[in-house]
């Protein structure tokens, strides 16, 4: 394990603990029928919507695993998911509503479809890295990013990090090795100088992979075992949590 310049890493599963609510698709539902109402289109019951929500987050996530099997992946637009992913079979007007409202509609998906934690050791973690020359960073595929930033910016982790670099944002997602390559430049870090560090094997150890980093890191998290389909890339380290991370750091440090 080489002595990192730069140390990259996922939000959801390394940086925060992430928890779905069950009720999301309901509140998010009510909130596009008002907008709908506002706009005098009645013609699809709340419980239409709420539907349609749902069916699009599944489409979401096959759309998304399916993307893991190509090599420079583009992220989806907001547009794109609530034009043909949530309203597709919608009237003209209500599509064309939502359409023109995707932006700020994936920002409240986002805020209602999960709660968030710091994970334990995190903000010691990016102290040590601060006083121990590493630059710290984040690496993220996110429907809406601004999400993430509120967050960190709530948090105050914000100030902790270089970097923040999210798939909706630049327009393309892991595993493209554009991502890391991205925060790279920014950083003004060759990529073989620097650790990226995901909780997935098909998303975050192929996209360190290919961005051919100095070590790719895998921390495990709720998701980490739920594989699509195998994957050959392995990482160079496997660590249970920011504790684990903050070790395998300092034995570089010694």
């Amino acid at each position: 394990m080489i002595r990192p310049k730069a140390l990259l890493l996922d939000f959801g599963g390394v940086i925060v603990e992430t928890a779905r609510r069950p009720e999301w698709a309901a509140e998010l539902a009510a909130e596009v029928h008002g907008m709908l109402t506002r706009a005098g289109f009645e013609e699809l019951g709340v419980e239409d919507v709420e539907s349609d929500i749902q069916a699009a987050a599944r489409a979401d996530k096959y759309w998304k695993d399916s993307t893991s099997r190509q090599f420079d992946p583009e992220e989806m637009t907001h547009r794109r998911y609530w034009a043909d992913f949530v309203a597709g079979d919608w009237p003209v007007q209500a599509r064309s509503l939502v359409t023109a409202e995707a932006t700020p509609l994936c920002r409240r998906m986002g805020e209602l479809r999960s709660d968030r934690k710091t994970r334990p050791v995190m903000e010691e973690l990016l102290a040590a890295c601060w006083a121990n020359g590493v630059v710290p960073g984040v690496v993220s595929n996110a429907l809406c990013g601004a999400v993430h930033r509120d967050y960190m910016a709530a948090t105050g982790l914000d100030r902790q990090v270089a970097v923040q670099v999210y798939s909706d944002e630049v327009g393309v997602r892991k595993p493209n090795p554009e991502m890391i390559w991205i925060a790279c430049r920014a950083l003004g870090v060759d990529p073989a100088e620097v650790w990226y560090v995901g909780d997935n094997y098909d998303r975050d150890v192929v996209c360190g992979a290919r961005a051919t980093v100095g070590a790719t890191v895998l921390m495990a998290s709720r998701s980490t075992d739920k594989i699509p389909y195998k994957v050959r890339q392995r990482p160079q380290a496997i660590v249970e949590d920011p504790r684990g991370l903050l070790e395998l750091l300092e034995e570089t440090w010694i």
